[in-house]
């Protein structure tokens, strides 16, 4: 069995959003980028009441991990809209950060 690549769970990703209703109406760059923020928040909360990465309530998974999925759903979907190259991108990025100096040139954070 071949795994879905970036790019397909981005499709797929999208297209259940718009399923269920997540484009019927424009949202402004600012908004989308609060949404992906409002789950690393969600993700936070999950970390300090100490939950399991992944738990399951009524049958819905929840935890830190979990949040921090729901974290790429967001970023992917938005990226499919906007018909980003994630993958290469992505492939771009990390053969720069490679060449970086370590902590790149000597930031704290």
């Amino acid at each position: 069995m071949t795994e879905k690549t970036i790019k397909e769970w981005q499709e797929e990703i999208h297209s259940i959003a718009k399923d269920k209703g997540w484009h019927d109406e424009q949202r402004s760059e600012a908004e989308i980028i609060a949404l992906m923020h409002s789950e690393l928040s969600e993700a936070l909360e999950e970390y300090r009441e100490d939950n399991k990465d992944v738990y399951y309530e009524d049958g819905k998974p929840e935890g830190y991990v979990v949040e921090l999925v729901d974290v790429l759903i967001r970023i992917l979907d938005h990226l499919e809209g906007r018909n980003a190259n994630t993958e290469e991108v992505l492939r771009e990025k990390c053969d720069y950060n490679r060449s970086r100096e370590e902590k790149h040139g000597g930031k704290k954070i």
